[in-house]
């Protein structure tokens, strides 16, 4: 398969079921899954940092206050538990919360590669994850002009030993500004995800951040509803906090996937103030649930982006 994340594996296998278990002398049936993640980066004119990682995914948004950080966490173990390699580099150099929702407190490692020593990232739960929060103490601002965030998001991308990944998950920070720049303008990425709250402000929200990914040239892969609706314990009644829809109205609106909706859950945040990530400690929760269906559909989009590069690099042979 493209991934081992497909959304569609489940269908598959059904199928084969029932195409051979009506076939004459078929006593027991078992079926196994191969995969190769195919890699879906562009940017034409670009050096590629990270020659090894396959796919490099933006998680954004139109501003802060979202879960954006919270949802890029979640999505990088969903892929990791699909059987997936992957990777988790927090981008946010003003904010970076990364460490704290995953629970990492040792620095980062060295280690050689040829001939050059590198930084080793420390593991969290099966993922590498790197962020400029390693190198800060706790209580200390940065305080850093453009060129200077561009030179540490270099080195957190170029010095960094990430080894082979189908998948980095890069947490960008809020809004539109330097890092979102620094990116286009240094590194070859698959695309970005999206995060949006459910009331019609988010529509507002996410024009400009497509605005800005368009100038940029980086495709949107899809965008997710955060914060969608909230179960009450009691009653088992959904109540829609923020009212409803307003990420898939912009998806439609724009004709971009719309990747699913999670849930608001009291749990979710207090595993994440744990360092503890929901998918590990409730893997059969509702809001588990729905991080792995939205990262079986962010790795079908994928799958479909490194299809058309491919389509288009072969056209680009015929034409020239």
């Amino acid at each position: 398969m493209t991934t081992p994340a497909c959304p569609l594996r489940e269908r598959i296998e059904d199928d084969c079921k029932r195409a051979l278990a009506g076939v004459q002398g078929v006593g027991s049936l078992e079926i196994s899954f191969g995969a190769q993640v195919r890699g879906s980066k562009s940017g034409a004119g670009q050096t590629d940092l990270l020659p090894t990682v396959k796919n490099v995914v933006l998680v954004a948004a139109g501003k802060g206050g979202v879960g954006k950080s919270t949802v890029a966490a979640h999505l990088a173990v969903a892929l990791k538990m699909r059987g997936a390699v992957t990777g988790l580099l927090d981008a946010d150099i003003y904010g970076p919360s990364i460490p704290i929702l995953m629970g990492v407190r040792e620095p980062p490692g060295k280690v050689a590669v040829d001939g050059e020593f590198k930084l080793k990232p420390p593991m969290a739960y099966g993922l590498p994850v790197m962020s400029i929060g390693f190198f800060l103490e706790p209580d200390q601002a940065v305080i850093w002009r453009g060129p200077m965030l561009g030179k540490a998001l270099h080195q957190l991308m170029a010095d960094v030993h990430w080894g082979d990944l189908d998948y980095l998950i890069v947490d960008m920070p809020p809004g539109t500004g330097d890092v979102q720049i620094t990116f286009s303008q240094q590194l070859k990425v698959s695309g970005a995800v999206l995060v949006a709250t459910p009331q019609d402000v988010a529509l507002a929200d996410v024009i400009r951040a497509k605005s800005m990914f368009d100038k940029v040239m980086i495709p949107i892969l899809g965008i997710i509803e955060n914060m969608s609706y909230f179960v009450c314990d009691g009653c088992q009644k959904r109540h829609e906090i923020f009212s409803r829809g307003g990420a898939e109205r912009a998806a439609e609106r724009f004709k971009i996937p719309f990747l699913g909706e999670i849930p608001l859950m009291t749990s979710l945040r207090e595993w994440g103030d744990k360092g503890v990530p929901i998918l590990v400690q409730e893997p059969d929760s509702e809001v588990s649930r729905a991080f792995l269906e939205i990262a079986s559909r962010l790795a079908g989009q994928l799958s479909i982006a490194s299809e058309k590069a491919k389509r288009a690099q072969s056209l680009r042979i015929v034409t020239s």
